[in-house]
């Protein structure tokens, strides 16, 4: 009998296990027909997305009666791939948003009207998170970054195509708690609760709560103790900004929003605790889907603020993610090769 290789065992991670959360089994049996409704919702948001468009590019010949209804089949839109990517029932959820959508284009009343919009922001925040799938590499998390904000800009097309009257700050706050409640809940599921986050990743999450705390804490400060030549100062600087390079950019995107989408979709790929991480990618995402609710905001002003927040967010969430992943030691990786970790298609059920 031939002796074992000398040297240290490692345990082989290089095949990827299989997904630990049951999933539902497929809602249509035929796979022709779940692949033509994949595509025709698919093409509805596509059309929809432009159609809303409308109420922020002024566009030849497009007729304003067109805004509402785009934004109406947007609802759906987003309720339809939430549910289904939370494994969720759809015919409850689906027609329930529907009938909100309907309602609130036919009787153009006030209530209805904001409910829609606070629907279609919150849905469309967290289902920009949720739609991203686990990345390895720098090219991946960069694709997943595209991905989640694509979906985020269209939730805030909606949101301009609605064109409610709402209280804009008063609206953002419900939507970025209402977002937050509904992420934490599936994920609670998917990310099989606190338990088992691990010494690291929990560091991570305590991290981000802290800047999270220490951003509202100071914001809060200033506006309410500051002093006049510190609240002045910062007027001025962000008026010589809008002047000058034509937007400025959000601190709360920058900050904690869009790093947080990147360490969590990096982190997915290694362990699923990392949808924990997810949980606060829904500020930025929310933010971003409620940048354009005010009438008085200017696009041209939301759209460089955008622009710098992407860009901002992405260089801190890179950094972020190689302080909190870089690779282990050569020690612990003669052990244990890194992990891999699979999960469904990024159209199909988590659960």
């Amino acid at each position: 009998m031939t002796p074992p290789p000398a040297g240290r065992r490692r345990l082989d991670t290089t095949v990827p296990r299989e997904y630990e959360v049951p999933t539902r089994a497929p809602r249509l049996a035929d796979a022709e027909t779940a692949r033509l409704a994949m595509w025709g919702v698919f093409g509805a948001w596509v059309v929809a997305t432009l159609a809303a468009a409308t109420a922020v590019i002024k566009v030849p010949g497009a007729p304003e009666w067109l805004e509402r209804p785009a934004a109406a089949v947007l609802l759906v839109a987003f309720s339809i791939g939430l549910t289904h990517r939370a494994g969720g029932h759809m015919r409850i959820w689906t027609l329930m948003a529907t009938l909100l959508g309907v309602s609130a284009v036919a009787s153009q009343a006030s209530v209805l009207l904001t409910a829609a919009t606070v629907t279609t922001a919150v849905l469309g925040s967290v289902y920009a998170v949720m739609i991203t799938r686990p990345a390895e590499t720098t090219g991946a998390v960069v694709r997943e970054y595209g991905v989640a904000l694509v979906i985020a800009l269209s939730s805030t097309m909606a949101v301009a195509a609605w064109n409610a009257p709402v209280n804009f700050q008063r609206f953002n706050l419900i939507v970025l708690f209402g977002a937050l409640a509904v992420i934490i809940a599936l994920v609670w599921s998917l990310g099989a609760g606190l338990h088992g986050l691990g010494r690291q990743n929990l560091g991570i999450l305590i991290g981000v709560a802290v800047v999270l705390l220490a951003l509202l804490a100071y914001s809060s400060f200033v506006r309410t103790y500051g002093s006049q030549a510190l609240v002045e100062g910062i007027d001025d600087t962000v008026i010589w900004m809008r002047t000058n390079i034509g937007g400025v950019p959000r601190p709360v995107e920058v900050l904690l929003g869009f790093p947080t989408l990147i360490v969590g979709v990096a982190l997915r790929s290694r362990r699923r605790e990392g949808w924990w991480i997810l949980v606060f990618a829904v500020i930025g995402t929310g933010v971003l889907s409620t940048s354009l609710v005010s009438p008085g905001a200017f696009p041209t002003y939301i759209a460089w603020s955008t622009l710098y927040s992407v860009v901002l967010g992405l260089g801190i969430g890179l950094l972020a993610r190689w302080l909190f992943l870089k690779p282990q030691s050569a020690r612990r990786t003669r052990a244990i090769l890194p992990e891999r970790r699979v999960e469904p298609g990024r159209f199909a059920p988590l659960r």
